[in-house]
């Protein structure tokens, strides 16, 4: 017998991951939960499944084993906690979290009911992280010393439609988000491969004095910067940079580097190295990098094929009872260190300290 599963959020995101759930062959049930009735209508349609329901306070009071939680972002971190407090199992969308106290709340809350917690983290997925990964594991790059990540995605390519969607007649006063507050896609990969968390930050801020339009003063969040690059220390005595992008000529990208004492893994537009001391031989990362079962192996989804690991990490760690790898104190260690390094930002560069929550138990 298998599980149940409700999808909260059927906006923009949402939707591509209702047919993965549908998919896996541990999932015997499916229902749908948005605030809007037409979007609801529409997606129970779309999708063929009848059962719905208007609201998170709706749906935590049936029997439904696990949530899936895609709403706005600034929801996530409290939506996931009450769900958990209702005795269902948690997925949300990337961030966990938007403060610290936020991940106090979201850490006590799993250590408190014993519920499953996820964090869907597509970079964590990544062909380059997951080729990565195994070579880590071998071995090869020897010891870590410097690994950059960055995520460019300019103000045009679709960020303007969507603060507007979020936030309604109200969304000029809610634009300028903090890039560094939006960091896992970057930090995802760099703790996941080297297997180090990041203890500090010095962090600087861009400013593009000649177009204010977007990051102002009087905003919700007061920002005035469009990018962000944190120099980080890694618990391993190695180091990190993160570039943060919002205003950048540039189509758009989610890339990493690594480097370590015997072995490097270097990508760019050109293509993906795998380097040594004696030179360099070009790899092709695949997105067939771990089983997963039928039909979603066949059908891996977006974000560079990441969806169909994501949705069979979060049922495969319900039905066996294990923490998921993107468990919760592994997702407020991806958004903790940037909110730490917008402060440092803030302050010209202070080197801040980074907390940390621990590591999920055995």
């Amino acid at each position: 017998m298998g599980i149940s599963i409700g999808m909260v959020g059927l906006g923009a995101f949402g939707p591509s991951f209702v047919n993965l759930f549908k998919l896996h062959p541990k999932v015997d049930r499916v229902a749908l939960c948005d605030l809007d009735p037409d979007k609801l209508s529409t997606r129970s349609k779309q999708f063929q499944i009848s059962e719905t329901y208007n609201s998170l306070d709706e749906i935590i009071k049936t029997d439904i084993d696990a949530l899936v939680i895609i709403t706005q972002h600034w929801m996530h971190a409290p939506q996931a906690i009450k769900a958990m407090k209702a005795g269902k199992h948690v997925y949300t969308a990337v961030p966990a979290a938007y403060s610290l106290e936020e991940c106090d709340q979201l850490v006590e809350t799993v250590k408190s009911t014993g519920q499953i917690y996820m964090n869907g983290e597509t970079s964590f997925f990544y062909p380059s992280v997951a080729f990565c990964r195994k070579k880590a594991s071998e071995g090869v790059f020897g010891k870590f010393v410097y690994s950059e990540g960055e995520y460019f995605h300019d103000l045009s390519h679709g960020l303007i439609q969507v603060c507007q969607h979020r936030y309604g007649k109200n969304w000029k006063h809610n634009t300028g988000l903090p890039p560094f507050w939006y960091i896992t896609h970057s930090t995802s990969g760099i703790i996941s491969v080297t297997g180090a968390r990041m203890t500090e930050v010095s962090a600087k801020g861009y400013v593009d004095t000649e177009h204010d339009e977007w990051w102002r003063k009087d905003t919700a969040t007061g920002n005035l910067f469009s990018n962000e690059v944190g120099l980080f220390r890694m618990s391993d005595g190695g180091t990190a940079r993160i570039a943060e992008f919002r205003r950048i000529g540039h189509p758009g990208t989610v890339r990493f580097r690594f480097f370590g004492t015997e072995g490097s893994f270097e990508a760019d537009v050109s293509g993906a190295r795998w380097c040594h001391k004696k030179g360099w031989e070009p790899v092709e990362p695949t997105m067939q990098h771990e089983p997963l079962p039928e039909p979603l192996a066949s059908n891996l989804g977006g974000h560079q094929g990441s969806h169909a690991y994501l949705v069979h990490e979060f049922v495969d760690s319900i039905v066996n009872e294990r923490h998921p790898r993107i468990n919760v104190w592994q997702a407020v260690r991806y958004c903790a260190p940037g909110l730490i390094a917008h402060k440092s930002a803030l302050k010209d560069g202070e080197t801040m300290k980074i907390p940390d929550w621990g590591s999920a138990p055995s």
